[in-house]
């Protein structure tokens, strides 16, 4: 018998070429994740030492878990993490709604001078925040929300640029044939967005519940303009009035940073699927 026939130079040369390609991706891709998850990584360990071990290996030699318990001590972290679940929940409800129902009218419902209206208002991305920072801290004044939670949650409850057009472009890949069939079936205009077209938006929805989760968990400018009380401040606030009154206590402040994160992780833990599957079809993935 004779054995399997020799592979020719030139498909040998692109073989190499496809496996030293392939290599050098994935060398890329571990770089790029130790230069993201490293500062995780240093916080973490930081959390677990001592005050003079900071700067020792990467390891801690005898883990200080009691660092976590003093976190408690020294702010209300509890009440705290729950006024930051309050203020995310219903931010995200409020954009999960009312961009979806945006981006539902301006991806099916022909009226006139739609695109120029959505062109407008996807204009309003290129507005800094910091631009409306002092217009929305006035009206706040004037509606005697400031320093109560309704400053909080009522600005960005409403949707926003972004979320609607996450939304719309995901709303125009559906096939036309599901709009069709439902209206054939006696839905109305509100039926055939609930029922037929939000169920199947869901990979859109949960993109668009991470990112305003995560963006209103991070947020620190705006409850730092609004807040003033502890018994309503969100754990960006808290961190913050740790890092002034126990500055030298680095190992407790991350600790506190570990726990803000812990959610994050959570959350994007069990929406990863989704998540992924929400970007490369809403048109935010370079298609």
């Amino acid at each position: 018998m004779t054995g399997p026939a020799p592979l020719s130079p030139g498909y040998q040369r692109i073989v190499a070429q496809r496996s030293v390609r392939g290599l050098l991706a994935y060398v890329v891709l571990v770089v790029m994740a130790w230069c993201a998850l490293f500062p995780i990584l240093w916080a973490l360990s930081g959390s677990l030492k001592k005050q003079g071990q900071l700067t020792n290996s990467l390891i801690p030699p005898h883990p200080q878990w009691s660092n976590y318990r003093t976190v408690f001590e020294y702010v209300p972290f509890g009440r705290m993490f729950l006024n930051t679940v309050i203020y995310a929940g219903c931010v995200t409800a409020g954009q999960v709604f009312f961009c979806s129902l945006a981006g539902y009218a301006f991806a099916r419902l022909p009226f006139r001078g739609r695109d120029t209206l959505f062109l407008a208002y996807l204009a309003t991305l290129m507005v800094p925040l910091t631009v409306t920072v002092i217009p929305q801290f006035i009206l706040m004044r004037t509606f005697g929300w400031v320093d109560t939670p309704w400053a909080m949650i009522v600005p960005g409850l409403f949707g926003s640029a972004f979320g609607t057009f996450l939304m719309r472009q995901f709303f125009l890949t559906l096939p036309a044939e599901l709009e069709e069939a439902a209206i054939l079936d006696g839905c109305s205009i509100w039926q055939t967005y609930w029922r037929v077209l939000l169920p199947h938006a869901r990979p859109a929805v949960m993109v668009l519940a991470v990112l305003t989760w995560v963006t209103v968990w991070n947020d620190f400018l705006w409850p730092l303009v609004m807040i003033q009380r502890t018994s309503i401040s969100t754990l960006n606030l808290g961190l913050v009035w740790m890092q002034g009154q126990y500055t030298a206590h680095w190992p407790v402040l991350m600790a506190a940073s570990i726990l803000m994160l812990l959610p994050m992780i959570v959350i994007y833990a069990f929406a990863q699927k989704a998540f992924v599957r929400g970007i490369a079809t809403s048109g935010l993935a370079g298609r």
